[in-house]
């Protein structure tokens, strides 16, 4: 019997040593990481996370592999179902895990170049248009983006009923910003259209030759909606969460690393920024 009792404590010591040492699978969703964007703007959209991939291997001493992919689900059939660390759009990576019926538990924001860890959608009309802001819009055609991108979708739809516009019932959705914005250009000079764009696509729209610099001009500009957020498998322990989230948070430490990820300042608790929303979302209404 105390042989029996010993084993079992041996045991149940070696199970999560066990779990600590085997491979972090990281799934890369970012729109701004150098395999799922181009190189049509020197210095932007050219995220290193290979290099994340080389420090939380070595800060959390356990092998890590980076999948790139723009879906969730597609990511886990080539990782076997495993998920570990998902970075990509706040809105995308919820409505895949809600594919996937799998919890992911947000634990921490990457910073823009511009110290930003939140994006906009941008209402955009073609240059000669008479559009100066939404209430302008009446009886345009409006240029959604899929229902999973909020800056493109949810925030716009709001945007219009503020604005006393009706919203469309059949959206014309575009899966991709060049996508709308090329169709907005491909309109006769008399058709009055919208196309709504993220924030952060607006420098390639031009640079990957999707428009002509001048082409568009920018109307309105939506409220912040969190941009790209680290999410952590809620099946981790809380041990394991925490481990992995103080490594990101440690990414603020690494020059070279900052450089690779395109990031002023790492990555932050992700509390900090639903702080920093609802304080700007007071803000507004208080000057209603």
């Amino acid at each position: 019997m105390r042989i029996l009792l010993a084993l079992m404590a041996v045991l149940a010591l070696a199970v999560p040593s066990l779990a600590e040492h085997r491979t972090l699978h990281v799934i890369v969703m970012d729109p701004l990481s150098a395999p799922l964007s181009c190189d049509c703007v020197k210095g932007y959209a050219q995220r290193k996370y290979e290099k994340l991939g080389e420090f939380l291997a070595k800060k959390l001493e356990r092998p890590v592999k980076v999948t790139w992919s723009e879906s969730l689900v597609k990511a886990t059939q080539e990782t076997g179902g495993e998920a570990h660390l998902v970075i990509g759009k706040h809105s995308v990576v919820l409505h895949d895990a809600q594919k996937l019926a799998r919890p992911y538990e947000p634990i921490a924001a990457l910073t823009g170049s511009d110290g930003e860890t939140t994006q906009t959608g941008l209402l955009v009309v073609r240059t000669p248009d008479s559009a100066q802001k939404v209430e302008d819009l009446k009886g345009y055609r409006v240029f959604f983006g899929p229902e999973d991108c909020d800056e493109k979708c949810a925030v716009v739809i709001n945007m219009l009923k503020e604005a006393k516009l009706p919203v469309p019932k059949e959206r014309e959705t575009y899966p991709s910003c060049s996508n709308a914005a090329a169709k907005l250009m491909e309109l006769k000079a008399d058709e009055k259209a919208v196309a709504v764009i993220s924030s952060y696509a607006e420098p390639l729209l031009a640079g990957c030759g999707a428009v002509k610099k001048g082409d568009l001009r920018v109307i309105a500009r939506s409220k912040p909606v969190p941009f790209i957020t680290a999410f952590a498998d809620g099946k981790l322990s809380t041990a394991e969460q925490e481990s992995i989230k103080t490594a990101l948070l440690a990414v603020a430490e690494e020059v070279e690393l900052l450089e690779a990820l395109e990031t002023e300042a790492g990555f932050v608790p992700f509390e900090s920024v639903v702080q920093a929303q609802a304080t700007s979302t007071k803000a507004v209404d208080g000057k209603k």
